[in-house]
């Protein structure tokens, strides 16, 4: 372990509660450190990805345009992609309106909410476009790990970093993706 490997995050449509728990890893996250260097990441305030980063870590799925534009790039420039967390692997909670088709959604959220006097679908170009459902990552890019959990727990990012700094394949625990 004498080079450092580059390891970047990011979040598309989710609630940040993955990065929350990767910093869970409390006092380790100095020595992971000692072995690791930040690109793009809330942790560096960077907003894009180096030519050549080892590992990605990316939370939250595909509600939006953007959201994909992002995850593209993002896979791009990432050699090892991690799916981190329900939503980046099935759509979690905001595919919950996946039951609903989208025009119903919006007419309800907008047309139909109580106390505003001239409701309207927002329309400004510059917000992304939705796309019909949210989206798993895996739907549009190539995915080497996954981590479950909402979130996974310190443990699991712990587990998973340190396989990796040991070039060994990830094996997480059946203790740590079990959940009762």
């Amino acid at each position: 372990m004498t080079n450092k490997i580059l390891i970047a995050t990011t979040s598309l449509a989710g609630c940040f509660g993955c990065h929350m728990s990767f910093l869970d890893i409390d006092e380790r996250f100095f020595t992971l450190c000692e072995h690791v260097v930040f690109d793009r990441s809330p942790f560096t305030d960077i907003k894009h990805c180096g030519e050549h980063v080892d590992v990605g870590l990316i939370e939250g799925g595909l509600c939006n345009a953007e959201n994909v534009a992002t995850l593209r790039e993002f896979r791009r420039h990432v050699k090892i992609l991690v799916a981190v967390g329900a939503c980046a692997i099935n759509g979690g909670i905001p595919a919950m309106r996946n039951h609903i088709p989208l025009k119903e959604c919006l007419e309800e959220s907008y047309l139909q909410a109580i106390g505003i006097d001239s409701p309207q679908i927002p329309n400004d170009p510059e917000l992304p476009l939705l796309l019909d459902r949210v989206r798993p990552i895996h739907e549009v890019v190539k995915v080497d790990y996954f981590l479950p959990g909402c979130p996974p727990s310190a443990e699991v990012f712990w587990t998973f970093l340190m396989d990796l700094l040991a070039a060994r394949q990830p094996q997480l625990p059946e203790a740590q993706i079990h959940y009762d």
